[in-house]
Formats: structure tokens, sequence, C-alpha cells
């Protein structure tokens, strides 16, 4: 049975990538700062500190493991100018995005072996902002960024893509113009980054790559009227 660990197991998508690796036969472990996940093994862990992904890593005893998904993640949008951005703000979004996926990852390959995978969630923020995204969109760059080196410096025997989230949500209550901007006529679920999930472990010819989910919204050219 092949092993994956999927970091913030009990958030909106991370909850869903657990659900369906274990009904597409995975073992799952999740490592999250609450540790009630259901139908996996939990781990309660920070990734954004050194110790706790250690100790994580040691409780759990895992010698194997064919895959780890960093999606755990803070955000902290914030409409306040760069002056008024607090510091301590922007380490703890900056800890648990960045940190969390080079620590996660840096312990992970320890017990991975040839044809094992990495996919870092990042995001379309990563790309784009909005005024006083500050520490989430350098957070989510980064792990563009380190998601390419971690691909380069770990092939050929592991692969490591990312995913970059649009607007993601379980929510039932939208407006039909928030569907209707969306190029694809809908908003973006939690199912669809799992999708995207499936296709990186079956696609063997791609790695250090960000694979954007949408909906297509980062293409669309929007002008105030």
């Amino acid at each position: 049975m092949p092993k994956a660990i999927v970091t913030g197991g009990n958030g909106l998508i991370g909850k869903v990538l657990c659900q369906q690796l274990v009904e597409q036969g995975w073992k799952v472990a999740s490592f999250d700062t609450s540790d009630n996940v259901k139908g996996v093994e939990s781990v309660c862990c920070d990734v954004g500190s050194e110790t706790s992904v250690k100790h994580g890593f040691a409780a759990l005893g895992w010698q194997k493991l064919d895959l780890l998904i960093n999606c755990a993640g803070k955000t902290n949008y914030s409409k306040k100018s760069l002056p008024e951005q607090s510091y301590k703000d922007w380490q703890d979004v900056i800890n648990t995005n960045l940190n969390g996926t080079f620590l996660m990852s840096r312990e992970a390959v320890k017990h991975m072996q040839s044809g094992s995978n990495i996919i870092n969630i990042t995001s379309t923020r990563a790309f784009m902002s909005e005024p006083g995204d500050f520490a989430y969109g350098a957070s989510k760059g980064g792990i563009v960024s380190l998601t390419q080196a971690m691909a380069i410096s770990l092939g050929p025997h592991i692969r490591v893509n990312a995913i970059a989230p649009g607007w993601i949500t379980d929510e039932v209550d939208l407006r039909k113009i928030d569907h209707e901007q969306h190029p694809v006529g809908r908003v973006g679920k939690p199912l669809d980054i799992f999708k995207a999930v499936a296709y990186l472990l079956n696609a063997d010819f791609v790695t250090g790559q960000v694979l954007t989910v949408d909906g297509g919204m980062t293409k669309k050219m929007i002008y105030a009227e």
C-alpha cells in the first residue's frame, strides 16, 4: 500500500485530499496542528517548527514514503499599507507556508525512494496580488521557486511539482457573478485540486512545474469600467 503525508489535513483542501487518497487505496497521515483528522493517521505538528516536524516524523514511525503534499497554509489578507504591516504576522505566514514546505520536504526525502513525489500547494497569488497582500503572496511565490529548486536537486528519482489553486470553496451560497467571472463558468471546489494531484502522480515526464487550477481566471484581462 503506497503511503502519503498531507500537511494541513484538517483544512478545506487538505481534508479532501486525505479522503480521496484513502479512497484510492493510499495509507495517509495528516500533519496538522489539529490532530483529529478522521480516517487517517493524525499527527499533531506545527510544520513551521523544525523540532515539531522532526518529532512528527518520529511519532509516525514510517520508514517508507511515496508522496508528500505540502498543503498547510496561513493567510493574512490585509488592506494595511506596508508601514502598518506587522512583522509578527509576516513571520507567522512565512514560517507555515514557506518554511513549513522546506522543513517537511527535507525530512520526507529521507524516507523516499525512486518514483516518489512531492506536490506543493502554492496559489495564484504567487503571480497576481491585491493591495496589502505581502506575506501570503511572498510565501507562495517562494514555494514556486522552491519547487523548481527541489525538482532539479532531487531528480531523476523524486519528482517535485506544485499546484496553484485559484478561488476554491465548499460554500454553496455564492452569487451568480462569482461563477460567471470564471471562464469555465464556476468557482473551484476542493475536488478540483485532487484531480490535479491525480494527474501529477501519473505524469512521469513532468517535474518542476506549476499547474494552475483556477478556472482560467489568471488568463482573464480585467479593466475597471
